[in-house]
């Protein structure tokens, strides 16, 4: 399958304070991480997927992107890819933990694709930031959020031009954050 799409991040530097263990190391499906698995599916979709983290914690072969600020958030994450990936001006970013989100919700998010600073797929749940194409044009917002420590990213959207794509598949968006929604992931997956 030739890839559809350029540059993907999986964003995998989080605390996971609730799940009280890395999730983006946790086993999933078939392979020894999360992480590894989300490289795994998406690398059949971009033609470059990369991991943003605070560090290369990865048994498993590929690029990091190391966040260059101290503090932790999906804010810092994405400052510092954009900063890191100069020639790149747009990046379709995915939490480690929405294993569910598919290819489809991808494409709906690409077709819907122009003239804005984000993509951003919405959920019955609300808007779902780690589901989103960023174009670099929203970086200069982006720091400006960082030099005053508002690491929201949907305040940022407020500053921003952005598209906001509903997704009727709710099974999409859900999360890993506790060890119960973990295993009933797992075996989601498995059946």
């Amino acid at each position: 399958m030739i890839p559809s799409y350029s540059v993907a991040v999986i964003l995998a530097g989080g605390k996971s304070s609730r799940m009280q263990r890395d999730k983006a190391l946790l086993p999933f499906g078939r392979y020894s991480s999360l992480a590894e698995f989300q490289q795994k599916r998406l690398s059949k979709i971009f033609s470059k997927v990369y991991i943003s983290s605070k560090n290369n914690k990865f048994d498993f072969e590929v690029e990091v992107i190391e966040d260059r600020y101290e503090d932790s958030s999906p804010l810092v994450a994405l400052v510092s890819i954009f900063e890191e990936l100069e020639e790149v001006e747009e990046v379709f970013l995915l939490s480690v933990d929405a294993p569910f989100v598919s290819k489809m919700v991808i494409d709906t998010l690409y077709k819907n694709n122009r003239s804005v600073d984000v993509v951003v797929a919405e959920s019955n749940n609300g808007l779902e930031p780690l589901c989103a194409i960023y174009h670099r044009s929203c970086l200069i917002e982006a720091k400006r959020a960082l030099e005053v420590n508002q690491h929201r990213l949907q305040s940022l959207f407020e500053k921003l031009n952005v598209k906001k794509v509903k997704i009727e598949d709710l099974s999409a968006f859900m999360n890993l954050n506790y060890p119960s929604e973990y295993e009933t992931a797992q075996k989601r997956w498995n059946t």
